[in-house]
């Protein structure tokens, strides 16, 4: 099987990850049971992710000249992750407090810092961009910067992966440009309006689109007729952080590699229930060999 390339453009943020047995209510405050301090950010997280699930892959994002951007580079280079086109701005890097409860839920705040200096896109990072089997994309920078490159990607014949995560208005140009949208069911509402009562209203925008369930798993769709629910693979969650991240990842890599989309699916639910085994974001993230554990086909 040839290696499939994965070009991520997004974000990048020091998580600095606490652990409580319930998440504090406005004005409270609780002792914690523990800390860490690991490289975060949509962007971060899916691309460590696809190179740990074998992609190629190659990140286009910003990181400040602070020491949380020397941490970061160093960090997600060390996870196999092409950096040439990581920018460093001038300043605070982005910033992400995670608070994480007993069960595995979490409350998130981010200060977007670098990452909000990703205004364009220079003629190398575009040329990155085309050199794409598979683009994969958030919304945790400017949202002009993304539509540019699913664009330049479209153009190009790279298939472009849209994680409209957070939910944020997103313009036609970029939904046109988009061959997979995958979408969790507040962004899903914020989108069409219905969510999960009518997962199927995301492809009147796009021609293919994954709604991710949590533990009731995903569900499928295409404009050929498919949809398909494919079922959560269960385990002990210890933290639900980058679960998404590891998911979505693990989705574009697969396809890229030229599994039917249905079988894309739960390999992805493989590697979101392999990450949420583990506490933290990039830490947690899986290796193929991970996922395969828990991947079983149809």
């Amino acid at each position: 099987m040839r290696q499939t390339r994965v070009v991520v453009v997004g974000s990048a943020n020091m998580d600095l990850v606490g652990t409580a047995p319930a998440l504090p209510r406005p004005g409270e405050t609780l002792l914690g049971t523990g800390f860490v301090m690991v490289p975060g950010g949509k962007g971060a997280n899916q691309a460590i992710a696809a190179a740990r699930a074998g992609a190629s892959c190659a990140f286009l994002g910003a990181i400040g000249s602070d020491a949380f951007g020397v941490t970061l580079r160093a960090r997600i280079a060390a996870a196999g992750v092409d950096t040439d086109q990581l920018r460093t701005t001038y300043g605070m890097s982005g910033v992400a407090l995670v608070m994480v409860n007993a069960e595995g839920e979490n409350a998130i705040l981010v200060t977007p810092g670098a990452n909000a200096s990703m205004t364009h896109l220079t003629e190398p990072e575009l040329a990155a961009v085309r050199s794409a089997d598979v683009l994969l994309a958030q919304l945790e920078i400017p949202v002009g910067t993304v539509t540019r490159a699913a664009v330049a990607a479209r153009a190009a014949g790279s298939r472009v992966v849209l994680n409209a995560a957070p939910a944020v208005p997103v313009p036609p140009e970029l939904l046109a440009a988009t061959d997979l949208l995958v979408v969790n069911e507040t962004e899903a509402q914020a989108l069409t309006g219905r969510g999960r009562d009518d997962p199927s209203a995301l492809l009147d925008l796009v021609p293919r689109a994954v709604l991710t369930l949590g533990a009731q798993g995903a569900w499928y769709g295409d404009r050929d007729g498919t949809a398909v629910h494919v079922p959560a693979v269960k385990v002990d969650v210890v933290d639900s952080t980058a679960t998404g991240d590891a998911f979505t990842a693990a989705l574009a890599v697969a396809w890229g590699e030229g599994r039917d989309l249905v079988d894309a699916v739960r390999w992805a639910a493989a590697a979101g229930a392999a990450c949420a085994r583990r506490l933290g974001a990039s830490s947690a993230l899986p290796s193929r060999a991970e996922i395969e554990e828990l991947y079983t086909p149809a």
